[in-house]
């Protein structure tokens, strides 16, 4: 087989295992959109009020994730990462205060949390629902089987899904293979259904109903979320076999069953009941609701996958305290399991299903906290086009504004689902982004605290000498923030026990605005005074530090220091009121406090033997 054959394999293969995580969310979209906008439209609908609610659909796809996501979005990258805190970095990256970047990025991402909560409980309820066509005394029993999927499904996440991730794919290209079929077998009902590629229906349907116009759109935009997963895994998969996925299987199987859905409608279908499940046979209506059900858990799983992989960017960029990062197989770096955030969101997710009761009543709290993050990518693409792409003030304001004026109508009209049960999302999304926001001030004042008391390595190494402070055989490693000085660790040691080892070395552990580092450029070794060196480590917000491993680096070695006798030494905070007026508020403070003393443990979180590790406690104020 040539290189090209090769090349062409790993691409599809690579294309199929992006149908089973990028694209469950939009995948499984048809299963309540067209019924939420038929339901907002009011009753009985014309055929130029169907074909003009196909055609605003149809264009909504065209404009908001073909062009926008995978034509613009796509084309900026983070060294090949993707999504909205990777797209912040980068930004950040060029200019170190942006406070409107970081608004964006952060607050864009605690959206994607709020929704992501509800997309497990609208997908696992709308296919469930379908077996009310087929057998309607199974009403009572729908939402004790969506719960019990639900929890079963964050119940395996601590065993890992890599082995049954395989089959995820061709799962999903089945479901999309059928959709489209479907949707083919409606179109042949009423071809004249085709005619919505026309956009002058969705725009007289907009001009002519009036507030229904306004409403509709809020359904309307039920089609593209999960569209931001083409952006965010692409670190994953790469773009080309992900616009080969969306362009080649996913686009052309969503329209052909949103427009055999509307066919169906203007046949004459009854517009009470699910559509999507109405254009399959009868008998074939069960397998249709348990390859539906297969296909919302994958959608559910890419949106728990995605949470995991986001959670270690935050913590890795020092916007969250560190969380118990599991690695769940050896294979794939990205597959990870971080309990908090499972039970969590499995707890909230939950509660969603049995609060709302059907997909109809979640669909009006669905859509709002997507709407809100696109804006925020729209305003960081801006940014991008500038600063990535250097282009010209106007060229960037008529793309990006055109995209803003089509996100901030989605926008406003989901503003109406707020007091319908939007909040909720919302509500998530502002906690998320509050815990972000203290974990990050906290974060900085402890550390001006503790580098006001900072001792220059001259003097601090003067006065060992003054008073013959006795030196021990080994190797001694003073974890520490702080880049410049002596480690505050150290100064304490000395003070404490009167001895120190005849080995030092104060490590220093950043991590960078990219999502990886090479291995040559990880660690940077300077000599302070004999047998005492500084080491900075650099690692990516897609790495996780290990420190044994870090020592076996070639600049440690040629520092010739005694690695077979090392003791780690780590500070142990206690956050405290400081004196006078301190940088966190009352409350602000008690709640950075529970994260540190709940947040995973240094010698875990870097991997170091917990039988060399010697903690010395402080008291830091803020």
């Amino acid at each position: 087989m040539s290189a090209v054959d090769n090349k062409q394999t790993s691409l599809t293969l690579m294309a199929g295992g992006a149908l089973g995580v990028v694209f469950g969310d939009i995948g499984t979209s048809p299963l309540y959109t067209l019924k939420t906008v038929l339901f907002l439209s009011g009753d009985a609908p014309s055929a130029p009020v169907i074909l003009g609610l196909l055609s605003l659909i149809f264009w909504t796809l065209v404009i908001v994730t073909s062009i926008k996501y995978a034509l613009f979005a796509m084309r900026i990258d983070n060294n090949g990462e993707g999504g909205i805190l990777a797209l912040m970095s980068l930004l950040v990256s060029k200019k170190s205060t942006r406070p409107a970047v970081i608004f964006a990025g952060l607050f864009g991402a605690a959206l994607i949390y709020g929704d992501g909560a509800i997309t497990p409980a609208i997908s696992v309820l709308s296919a469930l629902e379908g077996l009310n066509i087929v057998l309607p005394e199974s009403q009572p029993y729908i939402l004790p089987a969506t719960v019990l999927v639900l929890i079963s499904l964050f119940a395996i996440q601590p065993l890992g899904t890599a082995r049954i991730g395989r089959v995820f794919g061709p799962i999903m290209a089945l479901w999309f293979l059928v959709i489209a079929a479907l949707g083919i077998w409606g179109i042949v009902q009423h071809p004249a259904v085709l005619l919505a590629v026309n956009p002058l229906y969705g725009i007289k349907f907009l001009f002519s109903n009036g507030i229904v116009s306004f409403l509709v759109l809020g359904g309307v935009f039920l089609c593209v979320t999960g569209a931001e997963a083409l952006y965010a895994d692409m670190g994953h998969f790469g773009k080309k076999p992900i616009w080969l996925a969306w362009f080649g299987i996913v686009f052309p199987s969503l329209l052909l069953n949103y427009a055999g859905q509307a066919a169906l409608i203007l046949s004459g279908a009854d517009v009470t009941q699910n559509i999507f499940f109405r254009l399959c046979p009868p008998m074939l209506q069960i397998p249709l609701v348990i390859l539906a059900t297969l296909a919302t858990i994958i959608a559910s799983q890419a949106i728990i996958s995605g949470a995991f992989s986001m959670t270690r960017q935050a913590i890795q960029l020092g916007w969250l305290p560190r969380l118990r990062v599991k690695q769940t197989t050896e294979e794939s770096y990205g597959q990870i399991y971080i309990g908090t955030i499972n039970w969590l969101l499995m707890a909230v997710t939950v509660f969603l299903a049995v609060f709302f009761k059907s997909s109809d009543n979640l669909a009006a709290a669905y859509g709002i906290a997507v709407s809100l993050t696109m804006i925020m990518t729209t305003g960081l693409l801006f940014v991008a086009m500038r600063e990535v792409w250097k282009w010209r003030l106007v060229a960037s304001l008529i793309v990006a504004g055109g995209f803003f004026v089509i996100d901030l109508s989605f926008l406003v009209a989901n503003m109406t689902k707020v007091l319908d049960g939007g909040y909720m999302p919302l509500l998530l999304a502002a906690a998320v982004y509050g815990v972000m926001l203290i974990w990050h001030r906290g974060v900085v004042s402890a550390s001006q605290t503790l580098d006001e008391k900072v001792v220059p390595v001259t003097e601090f190494m003067a006065l060992i000498e003054q008073k013959a402070i006795p030196r021990v055989p080994g190797t001694a490693i003073f974890l520490t923030r702080s880049q410049g000085g002596t480690p505050p660790v150290m100064k304490w040691h000395v003070k404490r026990n009167g001895s120190l080892h005849t080995d030092l070395l104060a490590l220093s552990i950043v991590v960078l605005n990219v999502p990886r580092v090479a291995n040559e450029e990880r660690l940077t070794m300077t000599k302070l005074a004999p047998d005492f060196w500084r080491g900075v480590a650099h690692y990516g917000f897609m790495e996780r530090p290990n420190i044994p491993q870090l020592l076996r680096h070639l600049e440690v070695q040629q520092c010739r220091l005694n690695l077979n006798e090392v003791t780690y030494y780590l500070g142990h905070e206690t956050i405290v009121k400081r004196e006078g007026h301190g940088a966190l508020p009352a409350w602000q403070r008690n709640i950075f406090a529970l994260m540190v003393r709940n947040g995973m443990h240094v010698t875990d979180y870097y991997y170091l033997p917990s039988d060399q590790v010697v903690e010395i406690s402080r008291r830091v104020p803020v």
